[in-house]
């Protein structure tokens, strides 16, 4: 069912993620879709902590790859950003979260939260004002992306490669054209 609402979310907006539309995508009836969520903001915050938890799964295994010094969590955030999307776009966090952050201030409440917390952990490596540059570039990037409906921009490995540098990595040599 969280499944179904994200992609809703993607393809509709959050407007869209209606009970009787999750409901009918999932298969279930309202009925069913009650049995798990007493209401259609208990299924939001649901989907949002769902593609909360894919993206610190993510991050998690991005930074168990790093050396943990400056800039690890922000190398982490810029990689995830801009990794390559899975081929069916509506299921990804990387989409979904975004159009829920735009369309609900709670869940915008829910994203500074953990966003702080994230930071909090890393405040040793992670606290310089350069790498809070990196970290919103790489945010403007990921908006920029997502009102071009899909299509990832040519810049893109550009400014991945200028953000890791910022924030202390050496990024992969650009392949040739």
């Amino acid at each position: 069912m969280l499944s179904c609402a994200a992609k809703i979310a993607v393809e509709e907006g959050l407007a869209g993620v209606t009970v009787q539309a999750v409901a009918q995508a999932a298969g279930v009836s309202k009925g069913g879709l009650f049995h798990h969520f007493a209401n259609k903001q208990a299924l939001v915050e649901s989907m949002f902590d769902d593609m909360i938890a894919r993206l610190d799964a993510d991050l998690d295994a991005c930074l168990a790859g790093d050396d943990g010094c400056y800039g690890c969590f922000t190398r982490a955030y810029v990689r995830i950003v801009f990794a390559d999307v899975p081929a069916d776009p509506a299921s990804a966090w990387s989409v979904a979260l975004p159009v829920s952050l735009i369309a609900d201030p709670a869940l915008k409440q829910r994203w500074d939260a953990w966003l702080a917390r994230r930071l909090e952990a890393h405040a040793d490596t992670d606290g310089a004002p350069l790498l809070e540059v990196a970290r919103l570039a790489a945010d403007g990037a990921w908006f920029d992306w997502l009102l071009a409906r899909g299509e990832r921009p040519a810049y893109f490995p550009r400014v991945r490669d200028q953000l890791l540098l910022l924030a202390g990595a050496n990024p992969a040599p650009a392949k040739p054209s």
